[in-house]
């Protein structure tokens, strides 16, 4: 491999030529669109500032395109893979650097603070490993995979992945916007955007149907309007007004939240009820829209559910 090359397979002939070697074919089924632009690699690892002390955590590595160069920069990395073809390509393609890799063969959605323990890591610890999530991540779960993790893996301090361009609006939207949503809410109580670059489909072999977004996020520590940090109970009921304010984009708050809450079982007239206590006490207009509440409206809405909320509190899984 040339030196200044990030990985020997960022190139069609090359991710062509494994795939030819194993019998295998990109499988659309799990969204395996391979990285052959050695240059959008190089800024990946950048942007997501790999370091020698990094334990990396990485979904979907594929053919090993991105995992070596995290190989390269990284003390450790962990990569989690589900589809039973490609861990041989990974044992050849990866072997230079074995002594630093770890795979988990599971779908990313599964994935458990047990099976990264068993690879070494504590992934409930802040400030313990795996400290990066850095990923071409599978589009079809990208946005829960992100989420999901942050939510679970305390050690993670940053995520910095490639998703569909859409996916990428949500996560930087601001309130009024389209793109702002319940989603942008509920990953910005755990992350805020810190960097962004645009990929176009031609940086893939085979080449998706879509655009494409490099995305970095630094987790952040939400708060109260008194800057005490939230405990997990009010991230959780600060989630549910969200999703609540959502489930029914064009209705006000009052009407979308106690459609929500009814579905959760919840009768109507009860949920109405309790739910102007909790307009009251978060002193929000219940016949705003849910697009229109930044973060720390969503946070007095978490708190005023739990402190005011009645039966609703527990229709909401709090």
């Amino acid at each position: 491999m040339a030196a200044d090359r990030m990985s020997p397979l960022s190139s069609v002939s090359a991710a062509r030529a494994v795939l030819e070697d194993h019998g295998l074919q990109a499988k659309y089924t799990l969204g395996q669109n391979f990285l052959v632009n050695d240059e959008i690699l190089r800024k990946i690892v950048e942007l997501a500032q790999v370091g020698p002390d990094d334990v990396v955590l990485e979904v979907g590595p594929g053919l090993g395109t991105l995992t070596i160069p995290l190989l390269r920069h990284a003390a450790r990395v962990v990569s989690v893979e589900r589809d039973p073809d490609l861990p041989a390509v990974l044992a050849e393609t990866l072997d230079p650097w074995k002594e630093g890799f770890a795979l988990i063969r599971k779908d990313a959605l599964d994935v458990t603070a047990d099976d990264l323990r068993a690879v070494g890591c504590e992934p409930e610890v802040p400030g313990g490993s795996p400290g990066k999530l850095v990923a071409n991540l599978p589009y079809a779960v990208a946005a829960t995979v992100v989420l999901d993790y942050l939510e679970r893996f305390a050690s993670l301090q940053s995520a910095t992945v490639m998703v569909q361009r859409e996916v990428a609006d949500r996560m930087a939207a601001r309130p009024g916007t389209k793109s702002y949503g319940a989603y942008t809410v509920k990953l910005g109580l755990h992350a805020q955007l810190a960097g962004r670059f645009a990929v176009g489909p031609g940086n893939f072999f085979p080449p998706p149907r879509v655009d494409s977004a490099v995305v970095r996020l630094e987790r952040r520590l939400p708060v109260d309007a008194a800057g005490i940090p939230l405990g997990p109970r009010a991230v959780r009921a600060a989630c549910a007004m969200a999703d609540a304010a959502f489930a029914s984009r064009r209705k006000t708050l009052a009407n979308s939240a106690k459609t929500w809450f009814a579905g959760r079982g919840a009768a109507p007239a009860d949920a109405a009820a309790a739910l102007a206590k909790v307009w009251e006490a978060a002193d929000i207009d219940p016949a705003r829209r849910g697009e229109t509440l930044d973060q720390a409206e969503f946070i007095r809405l978490g708190t005023a559910l739990l402190d005011r909320g009645g039966s609703l509190v527990a229709a909401a899984g709090l």
